[in-house]
């Protein structure tokens, strides 16, 4: 809002925006008894892009800890990745579930 002196004119003050960094949130691939473990080495190289020696880490997770974080995301690249995990899944017949669950 300006600020007028009594000669009329105006002095417009800035206002500091303060800029928040948005949000991250984990994408946590979930162990089933059903979907193979080279499955989900698969869904790691695809669709979080790890190499094979981070995949088969973080397959172990999943299967010794029940769960395992595959990557960490802003919100929409989250949800995107989740869906593609559900989706290959389900067309190759396996369970598998990811969540999301803020970072």
């Amino acid at each position: 809002m300006p600020v007028f002196f009594e000669n009329g004119t105006a002095l417009h003050t800035r206002r500091e925006e303060k800029l928040q960094e948005p949000e991250e949130f984990r994408v946590i691939l979930l162990n089933d008894h059903y979907t193979t473990m080279d499955f989900v080495v698969d869904i790691l190289i695809l669709v979080f892009h790890k190499n094979e020696n981070d995949a088969n880490r973080i397959m172990l997770d999943i299967h010794r800890k029940g769960r395992g974080t595959a990557g960490v995301y802003l919100w929409d690249i989250a949800q995107t990745k989740m869906e593609q995990v559900h989706s290959l899944a389900r067309e190759n017949d396996f369970p598998l579930r990811c969540i999301i669950e803020k970072a």
